[in-house]
């Protein structure tokens, strides 16, 4: 690695399909940085000597994606606050000294999608009911609970996966089965979708919104389709909605920033690039 040229990456396996590059390219031209992020595909079997060596990678940080978010945890010397409560790391730096740090930016991403789009919705939201109870929906709850979110409920098909979370953030959570939905949605000032169900390729989320406040904010993290069906039937009934692309480029921002040393924005431009790298149609 050059004295002049930063370089980070996504790292993980596959990471063929990542738009992280175009994320961070996007950034790096815009603000005239002689930096470059690319792709590091690590094989599982050699994921965990990687991040142990990490300082002789060449790279002064990377973001991770599956299946490796576990392991570069367990290889850091320092973790934020939001890694140590998912157990998971998804931006890793080396600080002065060669040491290396790692945080969980997911849950970060989230909230910066919703204050982006959905301005004040903290101010007016109490009560969230969550749907799904795996690592996306304990970055959500973690966020939401950091927002002072006074009660949320999360419901999961497998009851015992929404307990576990209930456990780990304690009294201001609920987990519930499946078929308590309906009565959770009376009193919901938030839903949130963090399953992958209504994906392209995968089983619709079929629910019946009627029960919902036409008050309450709806989000979906899925991002393709754009415009999941779930979102589709809150908007027509007057529900304010948010997308789930949003996500995927906030949780980028901390990772940039600690990186290049800018603080990037996600404005018009950088939403429509990735949407077109996705061949998806507003």
């Amino acid at each position: 690695m050059s004295s002049q040229k930063r370089k980070a990456a996504i790292t993980g396996f596959p990471v063929d399909q990542s738009r992280s590059p175009l994320v961070h390219g996007y950034w790096l031209k815009k603000h005239g940085l002689d930096g470059a992020y690319g792709r590091v595909a690590v094989p599982p079997e050699e994921a965990k000597t990687f991040f142990n060596d990490f300082k002789t990678s060449g790279l002064v940080g990377a973001n991770v994606t599956v299946p490796h978010k576990e392991v570069a945890f367990a290889a850091c010397d320092h973790l934020d606050e939001a890694a140590k409560a998912m157990g998971a790391a998804n931006t890793l730096w080396l600080d002065e000294t060669g040491a290396l740090c790692g945080a969980n930016t997911d849950g970060l991403g989230f909230l910066g999608n919703l204050d982006q789009l959905a301005p004040g919705w903290d101010s007016e939201s109490r009560t969230a009911v969550v749907l799904g109870a795996g690592g996306a929906a304990r970055a959500i709850i973690w966020a939401l609970l950091s927002r002072g979110i006074t009660a949320v409920h999360i419901v999961n098909r497998t009851f015992e996966k929404a307990k576990v979370l209930e456990d780990q953030f304690g009294s201001k959570t609920k987990a519930h089965p499946w078929d308590k939905l309906g009565t959770l949605l009376e009193d919901a000032d938030l839903l949130v979708n963090t399953t992958a169900l209504g994906m392209a390729g995968k089983a619709p989320l079929e629910i019946n919104l009627d029960p919902l406040p036409k008050s309450a904010l709806v989000t979906d993290i899925v991002y393709v389709p754009l415009e999941t069906d779930l979102l589709k039937q809150a908007a027509s009934r007057g529900n304010p909605t948010v997308d789930g692309l949003g996500m995927l480029l906030h949780q980028a921002v901390p990772g940039f920033e600690c990186w290049f040393g800018v603080r990037p924005e996600v404005d018009d431009g950088l939403r429509a690039l990735v949407l077109e790298d996705l061949g998806v149609k507003v």
